[in-house]
C-alpha cells in the first residue's frame, strides 16, 4: 500500500549520539505537527523542535521535511534526528505508530523509491550491497552500481533485443509488408550469436569480480606436520592454529580471513591427509576432503626438505583444480617457484603470487558490471532462452522463437525492474534492513 504513512527507525539500536527516525507517506507532515512544536511545515527545510507526547516534552531534536517528488522515496518525508538511546527512539516511534503511522517493513522505504519511479531495481540492489559492504572494493562496486552502472552495461543489448523483437512481431503480423525488414534466419543469427557472446562475457567478468569483493574460498591442505596451521598463522598475522611438532595437532576446520592487496581469502586450515590417522583424527580429514569439494582455491602445502610419495599423489589429485603448490621449510631447503618459510613468516612469494594472479580481476572494478547473485541469474537465464533460440532458429516457427527472445529480454528488464514481478520484489527487499 503507497498510501499510507510508514515509520521505522533507521539508525542501529544502540546507545549513540543521535538516532533518525523516519515516516513517509501522505500524513507524515500532519503527524509531525501534532506531535512537534513545528506550527508551519517548510519542506526541505532542518528545524529544531520538541517531540511532545500529550504535552509532555520527550526528545529534544532536528526535524528534517522533504517535500514529495523531492525525497527518497518521493512521497512527503520526516526524519527526526533525536538524541541516540534505545528508550528514547523505541519512545518516539511509538508515538508514532499511536498517531496512525504503520510500522515500515525491511527494505519499505527504499521499495517505495523504486516503485515511484526515482530508482530502477539494479540502484536499489546497490543501495543494500552499499549498506552491507564490508571492503573498498564492495563499497566502490555499490557506488558505480547507484550511478547506473548497470543500466548502462544493459541498455544497448536491451535495444537492439527490443527493434530484433518488434520486426519478427510485424512479419508475422503483418506479412504482406514486404516494404518492412524481412527478419530471416540468416538476417537474426549474427544478431544472436553477438547477443550469447556479449551475455557469456557479462556472467564471467561478474563472477570473476564477485571473488574479488566478497573473498575467495580458499583451503590450505597436506601432509600432516608440513607447516598448514603455520601458513594459516603467517597470513593471518596471528597464532589463530596450534602448531606444534606432533603430526595430527589440527583435528578439526580452523578458519581465518586475509586481505592481500588484489583479493581476500576466506581461509581454511585442515586436518593432515594421512592413511594411517586414528579415529579421531579421521573425523578431521573427512570434514577436510567435503571442504576441498567447495573451496576456490586449494593451497596445496608440501615440506621441501621431505618430499613423498604422498605430496605427488596430491598433486595429481588436484591439479585439475584452482591448486597452488606452496613448498615449505625454505630455510632448510628451496624448492618450487613458490617457496616460503612459514615458521618465520617468510611467505612474500605466496602473496606476490596471489595478488599477480588477481590483477587483471580487482581492474574489473573500474568497468560496468553485474553487481550480485540476482543480477547474475537473471543474465544466466537470458543466456539460457538465446542458446534455445539457437538450437531452434532452424526448425521452429517465428512465434517460437520471438517466444524465446521476449523471455530473453524478460530477465534483462527484471535485472533493472522494468517488469513488475510481486514474488520477485518481495525476495529482494525482505533482505534489507529496517528503516532502509
Amino acid at each position: 500500500m503507497l498510501n499510507d504513512t510508514i515509520c521505522a527507525i533507521s539508525t542501529a539500536l544502540k546507545d549513540g549520539a543521535i538516532s533518525i527516525v523516519r515516516m513517509s507517506g501522505p500524513d507524515s507532515f500532519e503527524i509531525i505537527g501534532r506531535i512537534s512544536d513545528v506550527r508551519k511545515i517548510e519542506a526541505n527545510r532542518i528545524v529544531y523542535s520538541h517531540i511532545r507526547d500529550n504535552g509532555e516534552v520527550i526528545d529534544e531534536v532536528l526535524i528534517s521535511f522533504f517535500e514529495a517528488g523531492h525525497s527518497y522515496t518521493r512521497e512527503d518525508m520526516v526524519e527526526i534526528n533525536c538524541h541516540g538511546g534505545v528508550y528514547v527512539s523505541r519512545l518516539i516511534l511509538n508515538l508514532l505508530l499511536k498517531e496512525g503511522c504503520r510500522l515500515a517493513e525491511p527494505g519499505e522505504f527504499t521499495r517505495r523509491a523504486y516503485l515511484n519511479g526515482r530508482i530502477d531495481l539494479s540502484r536499489a540492489d546497490s543501495i543494500n550491497d552499499l549498506i552491507k559492504a564490508t571492503n573498498r572494493i564492495q563499497a566502490y562496486s555499490a557506488i558505480r552500481g547507484l550511478d547506473g552502472s548497470v543500466e548502462r552495461l544493459l541498455t544497448p543489448l536491451m535495444d537492439e533485443m527490443k527493434d530484433v523483437i518488434a520486426m519478427i512481431e510485424v512479419n508475422i503480423d503483418y506479412p504482406e509488408y514486404e516494404d518492412e525488414a524481412q527478419m530471416s534466419n540468416e538476417v537474426i543469427k549474427p544478431y544472436l550469436k553477438k547477443w550469447i557472446a556479449d551475455s557469456e562475457k557479462m556472467i564471467e567478468k561478474a563472477e570473476r569480480f564477485r571473488v574479488v569483493k566478497d573473498g575467495l574460498d580458499t583451503i590450505i591442505i597436506g601432509r600432516p606436520n608440513v607447516g598448514k596451521s603455520s601458513l594459516l598463522n603467517a597470513l593471518l598475522e596471528e597464532d589463530k592454529a596450534i602448531v606444534t611438532d606432533i603430526a595430527g595437532t589440527t583435528r578439526d576446520l580452523v578458519e581465518g580471513k586475509v586481505k592481500l592487496d588484489n583479493i581476500t581469502l576466506n581461509l581454511i586450515d585442515t586436518a593432515g591427509i594421512r592413511d594411517d590417522a586414528e579415529a579421531i583424527e579421521k573425523i578431521g580429514i573427512e570434514k577436510t576432503m567435503k571442504a576441498i569439494d567447495k573451496a576456490q582455491l586449494i593451497i596445496l602445502v608440501i615440506d621441501a626438505s621431505d618430499i613423498t610419495e604422498k605430496d605427488e599423489e596430491l598433486i595429481r589429485q588436484y591439479e585439475d583444480r584452482n591448486l597452488i603448490v606452496v613448498y615449505n621449510k625454505s630455510d632448510l631447503n628451496k624448492y618450487g617457484d613458490i617457496s616460503i618459510s612459514a615458521k618465520d613468516g617468510d611467505i612474500t612469494s605466496l602473496k606476490d603470487y596471489l595478488n599477480k594472479m588477481y590483477k587483471d580481476d580487482i581492474d574489473l572494478m573500474n568497468e560496468d558490471i553485474l553487481n550480485n547473485e540476482r543480477q547474475i541469474a537473471l543474465m544466466k537465464s537470458c543466456l539460457n532462452e538465446l542458446n534455445n533460440m539457437y538450437s531452434s532458429i532452424d526448425t521452429d516457427t517465428s512465434d517460437v522463437v520471438v517466444t524465446y527472445l521476449s523471455e530473453a529480454y524478460s530477465c534483462l528488464c527484471q535485472i533493472l525492474g522494468k517488469e513488475y514481478r510481486e514474488d520477485l520484489i518481495d525476495h529482494m527487499f525482505k533482505n534489507f534492513c529496517l528503516g532502509k
